[in-house]
């Protein structure tokens, strides 16, 4: 494993002390982090720099850039390469004709994808409310906001960094690593090119994450020249994915990476009545084997809670008291970081715990 160089940041709760240590392993932060989930994407539309930039207002620790390429080969900020859900493309005549249906990962999909658009052509987009009415705030902000380079996150958050005197991390996840590679635009070369052209990723925290197994495990001996640069790998809640989460399966992860993150009900799993169980000791495992945890998603709608922590209020309201204690159940299970769309209340939970 690389070693990892100490880094301090003072302010919002986040201490990197031991977050990258010099040690070969790397140990548990002094207090776990918030990561702001594609920004502050409960309330404005995701991956937006809008999104980013209430999401440190509110004390992320980290912000989450979901990383595709354009046909030119740009990195942009996009959940998915297939953007007819969050952003206006459907209103532009002039590109209905790229519709298309694609294989991502095995799966058929029908939409418009950033690989058949140059920057300059989705810059003329504008970004909208993947969840639409359940999330009116974010709602009201739709036609407002441009889709971003990672470059420009990369500015905006050393921008941000510096006005606000305090490091902010950015954990950036890789999308389709094996269909971008297969199509031709790979996109981990443009990554760590973003690596050695920002001074600020240079010396910024940064956590690489992905589903995929495989372009972690080649990133790793490339990042030598980046003592800041940790990797974390995503498991999906699947049959497929089941001995990831086995002893086995995390000494293997953990030769490659540094973090682990699975889906939060792999960590304490809901009862056949919809409420919260007991803790699944996957942390404690996943510790044992020298592995940092986080988890995703942590949402602030009744829809997304457990069913002893909701409210009265109706499925898409929101509910922070209950999130904010669902979050607080989880720390108390031993999380290092978690994965947050409404970072104030991760910030909350965190801070109150």
């Amino acid at each position: 494993m690389l070693s990892r160089r100490t880094l301090i940041a003072a302010g919002a709760g986040m201490t990197f002390a031991s977050a990258f240590p010099a040690a070969a392993r790397p140990s548990r932060p002094a207090k776990p982090l918030v990561l702001a989930h594609r920004g502050a994407s409960a309330l404005r539309p995701e991956h937006t720099l809008a999104s980013y930039a209430k999401a440190i207002e509110d004390g992320a620790d980290f912000v989450e850039p979901d990383l595709v390429a354009t046909k030119d080969g740009v990195l942009v900020a996009r959940h998915e390469n297939e953007i007819g859900g969050t952003t206006d493309v459907t209103d532009h005549p002039e590109f209905a004709s790229r519709k298309a249906t694609r294989t991502i990962d095995g799966q058929p999909l029908t939409g418009w994808f950033t690989e058949d658009f140059t920057l300059a052509e989705l810059k003329t987009l504008r970004a909208k409310e993947r969840l639409g009415a359940v999330r009116p705030e974010s709602q009201g902000y739709d036609g407002q906001f441009q889709i971003v380079t990672f470059d420009e996150i990369a500015d905006f958050v050393a921008a941000e960094a510096a006005a606000r005197g305090r490091t902010i991390g950015l954990i950036p996840e890789i999308k389709h690593s094996t269909y971008f590679a297969r199509i031709g635009l790979p996109l981990e070369p443009r990554f760590l090119a973003a690596l050695r052209t920002h001074a600020y990723l240079r010396r910024a925290p940064v956590i690489v994450q992905s589903f995929e197994t495989e372009n972690l495990k080649a990133l790793r001996p490339k990042l030598g020249e980046f003592a800041n640069v940790q990797l974390l790998q995503l498991v999906e809640p699947s049959p497929q994915t089941a001995a990831m989460l086995t002893p086995a399966g995390l000494a293997t992860i953990a030769t490659y990476a540094d973090w682990l993150s699975p889906n939060t009900r792999a960590i304490i799993p809901t009862l056949a009545d919809g409420k919260l169980g007991a803790p699944s000791g996957l942390v404690e495992a996943a510790h044992r084997a020298g592995l940092l945890v986080s988890a995703w998603t942590f949402r602030p709608e009744n829809r997304f809670l457990p069913a002893d922590l909701r409210d009265g209020a109706g499925d898409d309201a929101r509910n922070p008291k209950g999130s904010v204690a669902e979050m607080r159940r989880y720390l108390a299970a031993g999380l290092d970081a978690l994965f947050t769309d409404d970072p104030a209340l991760g910030r909350e939970a965190v801070d109150k715990t």
